[in-house]
Formats: C-alpha cells, structure tokens, sequence
C-alpha cells in the first residue's frame, strides 16, 4: 500500500523532515522555508547551506501580504510559483527570458539574456528578484543596487552551478539588503520557487 492523497503525502513527507532536522537552529519561519526546500529537492543539505540575512522572512511576509511586484530569472522558477497563492495575495510575478527586447539587449551586449532580462526588469521597481538559475543575473542585480539603480527589498538568490554560482550569493550577502541564499553551488529554479512558495502560504495561504 502507498499514500495516493496530495495532502497527506506532503505532510507526511514534512512531518518526516522536521524529524529528521535534530539540533538545527531556526525560527518556526525559517524552518518552514526550510522544510520546503528540502521537501522540493530531497536533499537535507539544504539546512546547512541555506544563510537568512537582515530578516528576510518578515520582509517577505510583509509585501506578499500587501501585493508586490516580484521579478524571477527563468520560467521554469516562474511555473513553479503557486499562481493561485500568488493571486490571493495581489502580487505580479514577471520574467522577461523570452522576451524580444531581452534577446536584443543581449545579442548588442554580449551579454546572457538573463544579464539583460535584470535590465529590462529594472524599469519595473521590482520589489523581490528571485532568482535560481543564472549567477549572471544575481551579479547583475549587485551591480544595479551599488549603483544605485534598483533598490529592491528582498532578494532569494540561489542560482546553480559551477561557474560563478557560489561568488554571485557571496555578493548579494555583502550588500545590506535582506536576502535568502545557499552557500556553494548547490540551488535551482525549483529551490528558488519553493522559497517563495513557503513565503506564500505564510503570508496569505494557499
């Protein structure tokens, strides 16, 4: 016999999660996102590697709950994103990956569509950038905010890979803005839609 109920499959898979996480120390906010990252991945690493900086989770709370504008690097992390939660809580979710000016912008730049897709969203004031797939964009959006050029409120940054993954969320970690990131190369379009999935249902449910 196997669980065949959504419901109870995910709070079974939960409940034997928090058993399994003995010792660690975070908040019941922060171990809700938590939870979730590793209920998306399978991989209890996550625990160790996730960094929570300057109140992220409250900050979080506080727009979804009044509507935000949010501004993710792919579509699959776009897809992933509860819609319906989404909805509920009056926020606007945007990626520019497949659009023609980002393809333009890039193709004059040199530059990966995700480096420009950053650009183009920066006329937007975007207020969380989620981003899970691409270091360029999350380097990206260091620069902007040094230059002060964007100013968002949050960022979830979790890009894999092996080629300036781990070097873009140390950036993000150094600039004084409230971030969720993993440390090393570890993260993911999936990881990044779950962090804003666990703030979702914090904020207005599902």
């Amino acid at each position: 016999m196997y669980l065949n109920n959504p419901a109870m499959i995910e709070k079974k898979s939960m409940e034997i999660i928090e058993q399994t996480m003995v010792g660690m120390n975070f908040n019941e906010n922060e171990l809700t996102v938590v939870k979730r990252m590793i209920h998306t991945t399978g991989d209890f690493d996550y625990q160790n590697i996730v960094v929570f900086k300057d109140d992220p989770i409250n900050t979080g709370l506080k727009l979804l709950a009044q509507g935000c504008r949010i501004f993710t690097d792919t579509r699959m992390a776009w897809s992933g994103i509860n819609k319906k939660a989404l909805k509920k809580s009056g926020s606007e979710l945007k990626c520019y990956i497949d659009d023609e000016r980002v393809k333009e912008l890039a193709q004059k730049k040199g530059t990966t569509r995700s480096y420009a897709a950053v650009d183009i969203a920066s006329q937007d004031q975007v207020d969380i950038y989620v981003i899970g797939n691409a270091p360029t964009a999350l380097f990206r959006i260091g620069e902007l905010i040094k230059q002060g050029r964007v100013s968002p409120s949050l960022i979830i940054g979790v890009p894999v890979g092996f080629v300036g993954a781990a070097e873009s969320k140390e950036f993000i970690r150094e600039l004084d803005i409230p971030s969720i990131t993993t440390v090393g190369t570890k993260g993911g379009s999936n990881v990044a839609a779950s962090i804003v999935n666990a703030l979702l249902y914090m904020a207005v449910g599902r």
